[in-house]
């Protein structure tokens, strides 16, 4: 490995010490709100994972994943507070997230199919950072290209035809 490379390669005791703050941080929050649930942790390429399982409804979630979003802000908050570090922990709750992909996955795709039959770029709703990214990667792998537009929070993809 190059010393460029070494320099890029993510910390993994760091993202390890991300992920132990950010589930001691969530399982107090749990405790707090006497809600059950279990808590894994990883490390998924350059950030730390923290999961919350076995957790029934989407009280921790909300409507469009805006509780889910608030609280990873306050977990991150909590890690850059004891670290001293930005923080890009990533949390999930009831898998919310994976089944969020899957489903932008596919509007990114079937928006680049509809793109490039009518010619005419089309622009998509408001959506967070972790969406805009999944549906320009399911943009670029049909092969069309896509930008994001607007102010947080207000940001959105519009996918461009070739």
């Amino acid at each position: 490995m190059t010393e460029a490379e070494q320099e890029k390669a993510p910390d993994l005791a760091a993202l390890e010490q991300e992920g132990e703050i950010g589930a001691d941080y969530v399982e107090g929050l749990l405790d707090i709100a006497d809600i059950d649930g279990d808590i894994d942790m990883d490390v998924e390429g350059d950030r730390a994972l923290v999961s919350v399982v076995g957790v029934k409804g989407t009280d921790l979630v909300g409507q469009s994943g805006e509780i889910l979003e608030a609280l990873q802000e306050l977990t991150r908050l909590a890690v850059h507070r004891q670290t001293g570090e930005r923080s890009r922990l990533m949390l999930d709750v009831a898998g919310y997230r994976e089944k969020r992909r899957a489903e932008l996955s596919k509007l990114g795709t079937e928006v680049a199919e509809t793109v490039r039959r009518n010619g005419e770029p089309k622009s998509l709703h408001p959506m967070t950072p972790f969406e805009r990214k999944i549906v320009h990667d399911a943009v670029a792998a049909a092969g069309l290209r896509s930008e994001s537009e607007g102010e947080e929070p207000h940001r959105f993809v519009v996918v461009l035809p070739v």
